[in-house]
């Protein structure tokens, strides 16, 4: 076959993947508008959703509840933000569940068994660093801020109270869950890179000191420079980096034991 005839060969393939993405990116910028206008109907839900740590911490120390915004435009465009914010968690298992068929087709079977359980811990990982932030971090770091920048009691020649604007907060808030979330990957992500070879159980146990420094640094940069917020987010990243180094020393035994199932390997052989 000519080398025409070869480039003429390929070009099918080809359109047919960018054919494939282009559906799947339709999917999934339809799933996530429909999402977001759902919630822009619930905005008003969300936003009291979102401000609730804040609420119940104000009223704790007989504070009144409330934000206040600066521009006439503002309270719709934050409206909008929260409907985004919201609707990309609406959206994600349509925008996963898209990724998946553009890409299982492409997989072994054994590998797209191996890969949905990943797939699935995901959401509830995120899920989980969320509602870590949501009940115990925010609510703890608001009341940490609150009565240290907060002074009513006339001990000072000047009060001080807090008025807090609405998209200030809300980029606090949604900051503390998108960092605690996607902090919550690890797992994922290091077992991934074991099963691919990147990384072994081993190395990352001898990496242990510079993945301190590494999760101290990230809890610094992530969260507001209080203490709560950062040890709150610094102390579940390296237990769950504990947990990765279990999970990938996992992987390969499971995986040393298929390949000596398979006669690839001897069993007295060393790892």
């Amino acid at each position: 076959m000519s080398t025409q005839e070869d480039i003429d060969s390929t070009k099918a393939p080809l359109i047919e993947h960018l054919v494939e993405l282009r559906t799947r990116l339709i999917w999934s910028v339809v799933g996530l508008a429909a999402m977001m206008i759902l919630c822009f109907i619930f905005a008003t839900q969300l936003f009291d959703f979102l401000t609730r740590p804040l609420h119940d911490a104000l009223e704790a120390r007989d504070m009144a509840p409330k934000l206040i915004y600066t521009a006439l435009h503002e309270k719709f465009f934050t409206d909008l933000r929260v409907a985004l914010f919201g609707g990309f968690f609406l959206a994600f298992p349509i925008i996963a569940m898209q990724v998946w068929k553009f890409v299982a087709p492409g997989l072994y079977r054994n590998e797209r068994d191996a890969f949905w359980p990943f797939l699935a811990a995901t959401p509830v990982l995120f899920l989980l660093g969320s509602s870590l932030v949501y009940f115990l971090v925010a609510p703890m770091a608001f009341g940490f801020f609150l009565d240290y920048g907060t002074n009513v009691d006339g001990s000072t020649v000047t009060s001080t109270e807090f008025l807090g604007k609405v998209r200030d907060y809300l980029d606090l808030m949604m900051t503390f869950i998108l960092a605690f979330g996607i902090c919550f990957q690890l797992p994922v992500l290091l077992t991934l890179m074991g099963r691919a070879g990147l990384v072994t159980g081993e190395g990352l146990a001898n990496m242990r000191k510079y993945a301190v420094v590494a999760i101290a640094a990230a809890a610094a940069v992530l969260t507001p420079p209080d203490p709560i917020s950062q040890l709150g987010l610094g102390i579940p990243i390296y237990l769950l980096y504990e947990v990765s180094i279990f999970l990938v020393k996992a992987s390969e035994k499971k995986r040393r034991q298929r390949d000596i199932e398979d006669g690839l390997v001897d069993e007295d052989d060393e790892e």
